[in-house]
């Protein structure tokens, strides 16, 4: 078996989303993660994964023929030029304006912008102003 290696944040260890149109999801998420920096890890006819998200098809063995209904996914953002480069990323990629970037009240320094994807799912990229991070990811290799 080959050795794998997985990038984890604190809190989710994976969060999967059963999609009507996997073609057109993967279109989206592989837009807004070129944007984020986050590559695809894998992928088969019925699904395919970035770091803690699975996506996959309703006709998927993970999936036992149920959609999993409106989520909300939050992704850290960098900077609020990325922030902007996701919300233009998404929209060309068939995602629908839920939020355009901008100030949110939520904390000063909160920036984010949100969008619909093909299921109706409300994703955000959200940048927290300035901030130390201990690490960029954690690292787990098997």
């Amino acid at each position: 078996m080959a050795t794998q290696e997985l990038h984890r944040g604190r809190l989710i260890d994976h969060i999967q989303l059963v999609v009507r149109d996997l073609p057109a999801s993967r279109r989206f998420y592989e837009a807004l993660f070129g944007v984020l920096g986050v590559p695809i890890g894998g992928s088969a006819e019925d699904y395919f994964w970035a770091d803690e998200l699975f996506v996959s098809s309703a006709d998927s063995r993970a999936a036992l023929g149920k959609l999993t209904g409106r989520h909300h996914l939050a992704f850290q953002a960098r900077d609020h030029a990325m922030v902007d480069a996701f919300y233009a990323a998404g929209l060309a990629a068939g995602g629908t304006d839920n939020g355009a970037p901008g100030e949110r009240p939520y904390h000063p320094g909160y920036y984010a912008a949100f969008l619909l994807d093909p299921d109706g799912n409300n994703i955000e990229a959200v940048h927290h102003g300035p901030h130390t991070r201990s690490a960029a990811s954690v690292r787990i290799t098997f």
